[in-house]
């Protein structure tokens, strides 16, 4: 039992190039279900669920079924999550990353897209009218969870070197 989780890592971990395949090759309904199958382990783990929303959003770009905008715009929330929790650990130490209803929202509503984006190239459903306002819901979670991010662990970043200079001042 203790060795599911990391099945289930590994298993996405497998699942990133042959749906990045499929999609180049446009075996759309392969490349659908092996997104979902991915899309749903996304509920137990977060770091591949990340790799495999980038890197469908920046193969589907590269097909010009995602606006370059969109998938910008989730791919650099991503890297500057990433790039903060780096910085995080590096200058003020270990980080205890829980991700906000509004971040696992916005992950809900990327794959959600995604889906959609892939089931609509290839059974020509859902309407496009879905697509596109899973494509502005996706863009205002992406945003707004980001932004999220940045404000809820910049202020611990502060708080925390304030606590350390107080600690610092009463030491000498």
């Amino acid at each position: 039992m203790r060795q599911i989780p990391n099945l289930i890592t590994a298993l996405r971990i497998l699942l990133i190039a042959p749906i990045a395949m499929a999609l180049l090759h446009h075996e759309l309904r392969i490349a659908l279900g092996l997104f979902f199958l991915g899309a749903a382990s996304d509920l137990l783990d977060g770091f591949i669920a990340k790799l495999l929303l980038a890197t469908s959003f920046v193969v589907l770009a590269v097909m010009h079924l995602v606006p370059l905008w969109l998938m910008a715009t989730a791919v650099t929330r991503d890297l500057i999550i990433v790039s903060g929790a780096i910085a995080y650990r590096l200058w003020i130490g270990p980080i205890e990353a829980r991700p906000s209803m509004l971040s696992k929202l916005n992950t809900l509503c990327q794959a959600l897209f995604i889906l959609c984006v892939i089931a609509r190239q290839q059974f020509f459903e859902p309407p496009a009218w879905v697509v596109l306002t899973l494509g502005a819901l996706t863009f205002l979670t992406t945003a707004v969870s980001g932004l999220d991010y940045v404000l809820r662990y910049g202020k611990a970043a502060v708080e925390e070197s304030r606590s350390r200079r107080t600690l610092e001042q009463k030491l000498t």
